[in-house]
């Protein structure tokens, strides 16, 4: 069996963790599986990066933003890869070029074109197992660059998609894809299984676990993934390509608060990739992904709810929104809908209980019977 293991940030944060993760990638190794490790930077490396550059300027130039930020990532391929082979593994490291990763030209959002994956399947045959820096790739002028948000998770599913690998596991600190964050919502459920269909919904609306440009590739190539806790086991979370339908109802709520509401006149002439809505009022951002100020911007939230066919009849929003006691953002941006989600864009201060109320109102109400919050260890 081939897999393909993405590990992130806070399952790398430091080298106890890091023996951890090597020791699990050796389990499967002597299981007798073949297997390629993806890796994020370790713990908060990224945002000291960012930091750094930012004592320097205001607005770093995104080439030399993405050089400084793919260095994170290529130090953690290098640690793995020693304290495998200290296990008597034998590894080897490559970074996002070496793996033929090859993306657009758009520097810190790039979009992966291309993958040639030669010399990941020379190692594999080699019976080696391979490391591979996540978040990063190289243009076609050769260029490094970086994927935005959920990169490495994205670098992980095209390697999957490119080395025809029957799973591709997504490894972090929590065990599986919730019905809502149970940090905020105790009653919330784990998802055992869902379709690609309904994890791109949930990822388009900010999930924690889930990226967009990632579940976008595994709906594409038809990719099974699963979501695992890299520490003290747990049954985790499937995601299978073709999964029957449900039943219409919602399956999941899901909050992001780390948006900016920019009125639409701030916006022209400004470099920016990360455009989650945009209308004649303005747009929202992802400030996760922006690296160059916004005049004007306020920080607003998200919360939607989610589920097949779910915004099909969305009268029920400004019901909802009374009940909770909660009101719109300002400026009135409102709420947008879609097939799969109905999205409200509310103050940030208001997002967790919004996302409390919808949950009871419209996850718990509906019988969701799986796993909840406190039936896990």
């Amino acid at each position: 069996m081939r897999i393909v293991q993405k590990y992130g940030g806070s399952s790398v944060a430091d080298v106890p963790r890091i023996k951890g993760v090597a020791a699990r990638v050796a389990s499967a190794r002597q299981a007798g599986h073949e297997v390629v490790v993806v890796v994020s930077a370790m713990g908060n490396t990224t945002n000291e990066l960012l930091a750094l550059a930012r004592q320097l300027s205001a607005s770093p130039g995104r080439r030399e933003l993405d050089m400084l930020l793919s260095v994170g990532e290529r130090v953690t391929m290098a640690l793995l890869a020693m304290a495998l082979q200290e296990l008597g593994v034998s590894a080897r490291s490559f970074t996002g070029s070496q793996s033929g990763i090859i993306t657009d030209t758009a520097h810190s959002s790039a979009r992966v074109v291309e993958v040639r994956p030669e010399r990941i399947e020379a190692a594999l045959q080699a019976g080696e197992v391979v490391i591979v820096a996540g978040f990063q790739g190289v243009s076609r002028d050769r260029e490094v660059t970086t994927l935005g948000r959920g990169g490495s998770d994205t670098t992980a599913v095209v390697l999957a998609a490119a080395l025809r690998a029957d799973e591709c596991e997504l490894c972090s600190d929590v065990d599986g894809i919730w019905s809502a964050d149970p940090r905020t919502v105790p009653s919330a459920v784990k998802l055992d299984e869902l379709s690609l269909d309904e994890a791109l919904a949930m990822a388009r609306n900010g999930s924690r676990i889930l990226f967009e440009e990632a579940v976008a590739w595994a709906h594409r190539e038809g990719i099974q993934l699963r979501a695992s806790r890299t520490e003290g086991g747990g049954s985790g979370s499937v995601v299978r390509p073709g999964a029957a339908p449900r039943p219409s109802r919602a399956r999941a709520v899901v909050r992001d608060s780390e948006l900016l509401f920019a009125p639409i006149g701030v916006l022209s002439g400004l470099e920016v990739p990360c455009v989650r809505a945009a209308g004649p009022w303005g747009a929202v951002l992802d400030a996760r992904n922006l690296h160059t100020p916004v005049p004007a911007a306020v920080q607003v939230a998200t919360v939607a709810v989610v589920g097949a066919g779910i915004g099909a009849s969305p009268e029920w929003v400004q019901s909802a929104l009374a009940a909770a006691e909660v009101s719109l953002a300002e400026p009135p941006i409102g709420w947008w809908s879609s097939a799969d989600a109905v999205v409200l864009v509310v103050k940030s201060s208001a997002a967790a209980s919004l996302e409390r109320h919808l949950h009871f109102s419209f996850v718990e109400r509906s019988g969701n019977s799986e796993e909840s919050c406190s039936d896990s260890s």
